[in-house]
Order: C-alpha cells, then sequence, then structure tokens
C-alpha cells in the first residue's frame, strides 16, 4: 500500500495494514503556499530574541531559534478601520505552484496544504489575543463581520489547494488553556460552530480532509468539532482528554487522532519503559488494527528540553506494534 492509501483508510476506519505515521518515511508531507506580501522571516534581534512579520502584518516573537512563536502585536488596532484593511490575496494561482510540483513529485504520499488557522485563530493573531477576547464581548457587530470576511478567504484557499493536488487542509488553532476553554462554551456553539461546519462543508465538497491542531484543555467542545466535520485532531497532549477519553469519542463518531506520546506527561518521564508502554496503550486503545489514529512525533525536541531518543522510543514502539496482523 502507499503512503496515501494508508492515510486514507486510516481515516475511514479501513483497516490499513499499518498504522500511518509522520516520522521515519513519513506518510504526510506538509506544503504551504508562497505568499511574499507582508512576510519577513525570522530575524534575531539578541541571543535570545527573535522576530517576524507574517502575510497578514502580524509581528511575531520567540525566544529560541526553532519554536512557532507567538503573536505578540496585531496589525489590526482598530476594528472600526475594518474596510481600510488590506487582506492577503491568496486567490493567485501563482500562490500554489510549490504545492503543485510536490503533487506531482510525491504522488504516493499524503499531501496536507497548511491554512492559516480558522475564523479564530486568524482573527485573535490580527487583534492580538487580550484585545480579541475583549471583542468577542463588546464588538460583537464588527467582529461578526471580521470573521465572515476570513471565512471567506478561507474558502478560496481551499479552492486552490484543491486544484493543486492536496489531499487535506490543517489548521493550526489553540482553542485551550491548560485546564480550561479559552472561551465560554456557549459562545463557542453561538458564533464559531456553525462557521466551522460551512468551511468543513466546503473543504469536503472540493474533495479535502480537515485537519485541526489544537493545544490545551478543549474537552468541551471536541464533540462540536467532529460534528462541525473535523475529520482529525491533531493534539501534543493526549493525556491531557485521557487516552480512555478520545477512544470513547471514537466509539460514537468516526475521528482520527493524531498524536505523539504527550509531550508534557509521558515524555518528560524520560523512562524508556512508560514511554513504550504510552505508546503501545494509544496503538490498542486508538487504533486497534482497524485506524483512527496516527502515529505523531513532536517536531521540536528542543523546545520541550528533551533529548531526541526519548521520542525515538516512542517512535520506534509505534513502528514495531502498528502492524494489522498484531491486532487479527
Amino acid at each position: 500500500m502507499t503512503s496515501r492509501e494508508i492515510v486514507a483508510q486510516t481515516l475511514e476506519y479501513g483497516c490499513p495494514e499499518r498504522v500511518a505515521r509522520s516520522f521515519q518515511d513519513s506518510d504526510i508531507v506538509s506544503i504551504r503556499y508562497e505568499l511574499s506580501s507582508r512576510h519577513r522571516d525570522w530575524r534575531q534581534i539578541r541571543s535570545d530574541y527573535w522576530e517576524r512579520t507574517d502575510e497578514w502584518g502580524n509581528k511575531w516573537a520567540r525566544v529560541d531559534a526553532t519554536s512557532r512563536g507567538l503573536v505578540i502585536k496585531g496589525v489590526l488596532e482598530d476594528l472600526g478601520n475594518l474596510e481600510e484593511y488590506e487582506f492577503p490575496d491568496y486567490t493567485q494561482a501563482e500562490s500554489y505552484r510549490q504545492v503543485r510540483a510536490v503533487r506531482e513529485r510525491l504522488p504516493e504520499q499524503w499531501l496536507v496544504g497548511e491554512l492559516p488557522g480558522f475564523t479564530f485563530g486568524v482573527a485573535w493573531r490580527l487583534r492580538g489575543l487580550e484585545n480579541y477576547l475583549m471583542d468577542l464581548v463588546a464588538e460583537q457587530a464588527n467582529l461578526h463581520r471580521l470573521h465572515t470576511r476570513i471565512d471567506q478567504l478561507l474558502m478560496s484557499m481551499m479552492v486552490r489547494y484543491a486544484e493543486a493536488g492536496v489531499d487535506a487542509v490543517m489548521i493550526w488553532e489553540d482553542w485551550g488553556f491548560q485546564d480550561r476553554l479559552m472561551v465560554n462554551p456557549g459562545l463557542w456553539r453561538e458564533e464559531f460552530s456553525p462557521r466551522f461546519r460551512a468551511l468543513c462543508e466546503h473543504a469536503h465538497e472540493n474533495g479535502l480532509r480537515v485537519i485541526m491542531h489544537s493545544c490545551g484543555q478543549v474537552g468541551a467542545i471536541v464533540t462540536g468539532l467532529i460534528e462541525a466535520g473535523i475529520d482529525v485532531l491533531q493534539f501534543d497532549q493526549p493525556d491531557l482528554h485521557g487516552i480512555d477519553q478520545l477512544a470513547e469519542y471514537q466509539e460514537s463518531n468516526p475521528i482520527t487522532f493524531w498524536c505523539p506520546v504527550d509531550i508534557q506527561t509521558t515524555l518528560q518521564s524520560q523512562d524508556e519503559a512508560v514511554i513504550r508502554g504510552k505508546a503501545r496503550e494509544m496503538l490498542e486503545k486508538l487504533w486497534r488494527g482497524r485506524g483512527g489514529f496516527i502515529a505523531g512525533r513532536y517536531e521540536d525536541d528542543a523546545s520541550i528540553g528533551l533529548n531526541p531518543k526519548w521520542q525515538g522510543y516512542a517512535c520506534d514502539e509505534f513502528i514495531r506494534n502498528g502492524i494489522r496482523c498484531n491486532y487479527n
């Protein structure tokens, strides 16, 4: 079976011959559009500080050379000036030239096109998180207009990605603190759930699957995300939810989880037996030889302060035991 077939069967619970994985001959290749209007690459300001500007005009910062960083200043300082703000133009076919080239070069890989986020993630970066959380209460009319413009832009991107031949689109959209959701669950259901549903429907209509990464405790909306049409949930902290709870979601919903062993608990034990045991547990409870699980590897060992060997044990266990014949 090709990597593309293995991932497709994983999402369909079609009993692939082995567990899909995103490391060591990865089945998944991520690719991104090219847009340079406002984008400026990372530049080092001090020994422990870097800054960059994204294509929206937001300023980012990080304190190491490898992490994704955080937005420190959103470009949209006044919602009243929304009509004057020039959104990036993602409609040009030329911006997806590299995507088409990768598809032609790697026809057997599962190709994932990166989106800048969904409604929430894009909007809070434009405003800055603190301002945005206040906007959700005090600026609902203006915020609704902003959200709608973002949704329209994202839908146009999906069309271009589909034309370029990707299999899925992926968003990084952090909805949780470590102990709770960032917003009231009722607000999520009212303002964001319908937008998630519309965006996922648009992706599916264009032949694309939808993958979502989110950090933190998002248990309050997991069922809503699945019902809205998210196909894969990528969690780097699966223990925050509990492996048994993730397996319970799968009992009534055809959802695939894409996870490494937990980067904040299991890996931090630096205990080979514990790490290998957790990898086996994830296979036994989430994959089961039928699909529904993609074995992951956190991409930045340095940012979590660990020697790569600890994740190496987990990856080895995923490969050794993630074979369908073991589950017949």
